[in-house]
C-alpha cells in the first residue's frame, strides 16, 4: 500500500519552534553548569572566601550569549538559500520501501527508511529527524564547525501534519508503518524481527 498525501509546505516559523524545541530538549541538562557556579560563588560570598558580584553578571550574560547562539542558527537556517527545499511544497507518498517527495510529476526526491534517525508523534504531526551521522563523519571542517554541525543535528526534519492525509487508514497505515520500522515505541525494528 502507498500511502499519498495532500500538497503540503512546512511554514518557517513551525520549523524554527520544532527545531527550538528539539535543541533545548537535547541540551537542557547544560543549564546545571551557570546554576552551579552561582550557588558556588554565592557560597564564596557568605564564606567572605572571595566576595564578588560581578561573576552573576557575567554568568547570566554567558548563559543568555550561548542560547542566543544557537537561537541564530537555528533561524539562520531557514533564511539560508540552501534551505529552500525544506519549504518547498511536496506531495509525500509513504510505503514501506521509502517516502518520495514530489514537488511535481517530474521532480522529487526519495527518503530510504534508513536514513530516518528517529520519529517524534506529536499532538498533531509526525515529526521524522533525519540521520546525519555519516555527513558529519565525512565532513573536513575545524573543531568549531563539527559543534556547530553536531549541535544543529536535530534540526533536519520532516513534518507531517495529520491534516495532510487524505483518511484515517493512510494515517493508521503510517502508524503502523513507523512502528514496523522500530521508530515510533511499541513497534519491533525489523532488523529484530527478522532473526
Amino acid at each position: 500500500m502507498i500511502v499519498k498525501t495532500k500538497k503540503y509546505a512546512l511554514d518557517q516559523k513551525t520549523y524554527i519552534n520544532i527545531a527550538l524545541r528539539q535543541w533545548v530538549k537535547e541540551n537542557w541538562k547544560w543549564a546545571f553548569v551557570p546554576l552551579a557556579l552561582i550557588i558556588l560563588n554565592v557560597v564564596l560570598n557568605l564564606t567572605n572566601v572571595y566576595p564578588n558580584y560581578w561573576i552573576y553578571i557575567v554568568i547570566v550574560l554567558l548563559t543568555v550569549l550561548y542560547v542566543l547562539f544557537w537561537a541564530v542558527q537555528i533561524t539562520g537556517i531557514s533564511q539560508m538559500e540552501q534551505s529552500k527545499a525544506l519549504f518547498q511544497k511536496y506531495i509525500y507518498e509513504i510505503d514501506s520501501r521509502q517516502i518520495l517527495m514530489r514537488i511535481n510529476a517530474k521532480e522529487g526526491g526519495i527518503l530510504k527508511w534508513a536514513q530516518i534517525d528517529s520519529v517524534i508523534k506529536d499532538k498533531d504531526a509526525y515529526i521524522l529527524f533525519l540521520d546525519s551521522g555519516d555527513a558529519l563523519n565525512n565532513v573536513k571542517a575545524n573543531w568549531f564547525a563539527k559543534t556547530v554541525t553536531k549541535g544543529l543535528s536535530k534540526a533536519q526534519f520532516i513534518y507531517l501534519p495529520f491534516s495532510i492525509f487524505n483518511s484515517e487508514n493512510d494515517l493508521r497505515f503510517t502508524d503502523a508503518l513507523l512502528r514496523r520500522k522500530g521508530l515510533l515505541p511499541g513497534g519491533v525494528p525489523a532488523e529484530t524481527a527478522v532473526k
